[in-house]
């Protein structure tokens, strides 16, 4: 397989630490993310690393006999080693205070720092949980539940192990996830994982069930809001996404792999020395290792190998292994840096090779616009609570994040409908359809359509020579009204005559200043247009000759600058029966530019009678 095939891979920069071996023992702390090497107990050297650390913290410690357990509070304040099962010992002298105690037998705990709650597993089975939740020094005793186990078990032994249990966050939510290694429908062969939602309040509720359709040893990452399931025995994975439609079965709803299973994309372990000396080619990593151990969220630590990685969802190689365009879209914008690979996929469907049909495009952007409004009233309910004063009174309200799944108008004008627009082999009818569609979608949502995609439109129907068309759209106000839009009008006089009236018409209707359309046309060097219009209402004879002839001469057009030129000395021939400019209109560098240009000869005698 190339490395277009693999959706998943290890991070390129892992944690290097000292392997695992009779002398050195190997400690992965999850709340810092932080793996320690101890080695001989301590006495010769202990190295702390994690994956934001620049620096690995080293230290030693007095062999006490084995350690167990070693950990940092928070920070790196407070060291904590466990030698025996029933002590933790500080190294520095600290008091210690009681803040809270229960009662309850426990089989095994488990910890989740990102939402500071700690699970329990009670009873002779083990699977009544009782988690707590720890906030501001405070301990709070949340409503216990029951994992349900795949059959009754004949044995009053431990059934629930905590190895196939893992916490984590969601898209936000806390979940717990059982990995049931037999399903409990006998119908149905394979495990499965089963996803109970944990809430701060109320009771914990079973909401997800993802099947695996296999059986032997998994392991469970989450990565991006998705679960990643490893199974071991065939060296692969499969993601599951549990905002995609799955199908419901009246309380719970049921998840198949979003792709087909996959392995990791190899791995190069680089030959150790400094790279002068190192003359040998990098060693293959042995992917899902029985070594391997898999911590929440995204950690894959080989302590036999020495290596710490985060595990990373490549997007490109999805595009081709979804093909429904739709669940591809809805896919993709749940993921983190998702935006180019959308627009990427918004400029696939619409070359020739991978062309999508139009009810295929429309899904997409609508599904695309549907996230853009979200944002959108989002941001507006922002600003109006900040006009209304009431950030001062409600400290919660936060400025919306604006998140790559955010594809705005003028990101898929600069990606995708720019560049489409410019290909010669695109059937017109096709590019005009697809333009017409995202102005259909903008429209259903109730998102101000940008005039320069009207100006996109237009462009491509003069291209055409589309006039009936481009006449009927403006006729029925498919396309808006702006001022920018009817100045592009006005420039179009040339080609298609009736667009000056259509602009003017338009013009009105946004009440428009004359001067101020006198403005924007300059502004967009549309000199002649800026022209026509001012003799088109009769204002003319009283317009500034410097501001015209400074307009045409940024244009660098020469014949356009000669035109304008001797429009205004026909003018002031007409008016004050001399073609000269006055010393008041202060035009003399347009003189001696006209001069240097064209020679004295050029220029307009009086004409006498």
């Amino acid at each position: 397989m190339g490395e277009e095939d693999y959706y998943l891979e290890l991070c390129e920069r892992p944690v290097h630490f000292e392997k695992a071996n009779p002398v050195n023992c190997v400690f992965f702390d999850e709340a810092n993310k932080q793996v320690f090497a101890v080695r001989s107990g301590g006495a010769t050297g202990v190295v702390v690393k994690g994956p934001d650390d620049r620096n690995p913290i080293s230290f030693r410690m007095e062999d006490k006999g084995e350690v167990k357990c070693i950990k940092f509070s928070l920070e790196n304040k407070i060291l904590a080693v466990q030698r025996t099962s029933k002590t933790v010992v500080l190294p520095e002298k600290r008091s210690l205070k009681l803040l809270k105690s229960q009662n309850i037998n426990v089989n095994w705990y488990m910890y989740c720092p990102e939402s500071a709650v700690i699970l329990l597993s009670t009873t002779v089975l083990g699977n009544v949980l009782q988690p707590f939740y720890f906030r501001a020094g405070t301990m709070s005793k949340l409503p216990k539940f029951e994992i349900e186990l795949p059959a009754a078990p004949k044995s009053t032994k431990l059934n629930l192990s905590e190895r196939d249990i893992a916490m984590a966050t969601i898209y936000g939510q806390l979940y717990i996830l059982f990995l049931r290694h037999h399903s409990r429908t006998s119908n149905s062969t394979g495990a499965e994982v089963v996803l109970y939602h944990l809430p701060r309040e109320g009771a914990c509720k079973k909401l997800h069930i993802l099947k695996l359709n296999r059986t032997g040893k998994f392991a469970l990452n989450v990565v991006d809001n998705l679960v990643v399931v490893h199974h071991q025995d065939t060296e692969t994975s499969v993601i599951f996404d549990i905002k995609l439609r799955g199908e419901f079965d009246g309380t719970v709803t049921l998840h198949h792999p979003v792709l087909p299973a996959r392995s990791i994309q190899p791995y190069q372990i680089p030959a150790a020395g400094p790279a002068p000396v190192t003359s040998q080619s990098p060693v293959p990593c042995k992917l899902y290792s029985s070594s391997w151990i898999v911590f929440q969220p995204d950690i894959i630590i080989s302590a036999s190998q020495g290596y710490l990685w985060n595990l990373q969802v490549k997007l490109q190689p999805i595009v081709n292994l979804l093909p429904d365009k739709g669940r591809l879209m809805d896919f993709l914008l749940q993921r983190r840096d998702c935006k180019m690979v959308i627009l990427a996929v918004c400029a696939q469907m619409l070359t020739a090779s991978d062309r999508a049909a139009l009810s295929v495009i429309a899904t997409v952007f609508d599904k695309l616009n549907q996230e853009y409004k979200k944002y959108l009233d989002a941001e507006q309910s922002y600003t109006m609570a900040v006009e209304a004063g009431q950030s001062r009174s409600s400290p919660l309200l936060r400025r919306p994040v604006r998140t790559q799944a955010v594809v705005d108008q003028s990101d898929m004008y600069t990606h995708v409908l720019s560049a489409f627009t410019e290909k010669k082999e695109t059937p017109h009818k096709f590019v005009v359809a697809v333009l017409m569609e995202y102005i259909r979608s903008l429209n259903q949502f109730q998102i101000t359509v940008q005039h320069y995609l009207h100006e996109l439109v237009i462009k491509t129907l003069v291209q055409h020579n589309l006039f009936y068309t481009l006449h009927q759209f403006l006729q029925y106000h498919v396309l808006s009204d702006s001022k920018p839009l009817a100045c592009l009008l006005l420039s179009l006089e040339s080609f298609y005559p009736p667009a000056h009236q259509l602009s003017l018409d338009m013009l009105k209707r946004l009440s428009t200043a004359n001067d101020e359309i006198v403005e924007v046309l300059l502004s967009k060097h549309q000199v002649l247009a800026a022209l026509r219009f001012i003799r088109g209402i009769g204002g003319h004879d009283s317009i500034s000759a410097r501001k015209f002839l400074d307009a045409a001469k940024q244009t660098e057009d020469h014949m356009l600058f000669y035109t304008i030129f001797r429009f205004f000395e026909q003018r002031n021939q007409r008016l004050r029966g001399n073609p000269g400019f006055t010393p008041g209109e202060h035009c003399e560098e347009h003189v001696a530019f006209f001069k240097q240009v064209f020679g004295d000869q050029a220029l307009m005698r009086p004409t006498t009678f």
